[in-house]
């Protein structure tokens, strides 16, 4: 967790390990929650395996690399890779589809609760890619991931010393999900400010299925002095 006072972000509090409990509490307690989760599948993988559970799929003309991606990319993240180059993980073919269903069962449980948490990122919790947002910044976002890769990852840490850490920097430099906890922190933080690129109008409808990565400008927006 972040929090902004006069001329300073100070990072606030780290955790590993969070239980559901956990994530819904800070969700809940929080302005804006940058999660680092796909909120959605892509809508016609969504129309396709529902069709096909209940044996209604109408045959596609061909299964071509375009219908392919078709079902495995969300219109977000094109948008993301045309915009950085990067391809996000696919919710529908590989692993983040694992937190991805955690987040959906505590989407409801929040939905539940009253809090709102619509998948355009406009209500409490917003969407983020913390590899996109440190590309954006111009900082290095390949090769600081895992144990091997603390040298990188102690490099890029240097790189955000601007942030008040409160000691907190050692625990990114030893685990690259604390690092991208606080990288979401900030991204959060960038929406909240209006710098964030929305969804665009024409996309309204999609969006709020599928979900939206919010992208940051191009260099972090410095802490005023006063407001």
């Amino acid at each position: 967790m972040i929090r902004e006072e006069p001329g300073r972000v100070v990072v606030e509090r780290v955790d590993l390990g969070a239980t559901d409990a956990d994530v819904l509490a800070v969700v809940r307690d929080v302005h804006r929650a940058g999660i680092d989760v796909p909120f959605g599948w892509p809508a016609p993988f969504v129309d396709y395996i529902c069709a096909q559970a209940t044996g209604q799929v109408i045959a596609p003309p061909s299964t071509d690399p375009a219908w392919r991606r078709s079902m495995a990319q969300r219109t977000t993240d094109l948008h993301v890779r045309s915009r950085t180059g990067l391809i996000p993980l696919s919710v529908s073919t590989d692993r983040i589809a694992y937190p991805a269903l955690r987040w959906a069962a505590l989407e409801s449980r929040l939905l539940d609760a009253g809090i709102d948490v619509p998948r355009d990122g406009s209500g409490r919790a917003c969407e983020v890619y913390p590899a996109a947002a440190l590309a954006r910044w111009g900082l290095p976002h390949r090769g600081y991931k895992g144990s091997k890769n603390a040298t990188h990852r102690h490099n890029l840490v240097t790189h955000l010393q601007w942030l008040e850490w409160l000691g907190h920097d050692s625990m990114c430099r030893a685990d690259d999900n604390v690092l991208d906890a606080v990288v979401a922190a900030l991204v959060a933080r960038e929406v909240d400010l209006g710098s964030c690129e929305p969804a665009p109008p024409e996309l309204v409808s999609v969006v709020a299925r599928e979900g939206w990565v919010w992208l940051p400008p191009d260099t972090p927006t410095p802490p005023v002095a006063h407001r």
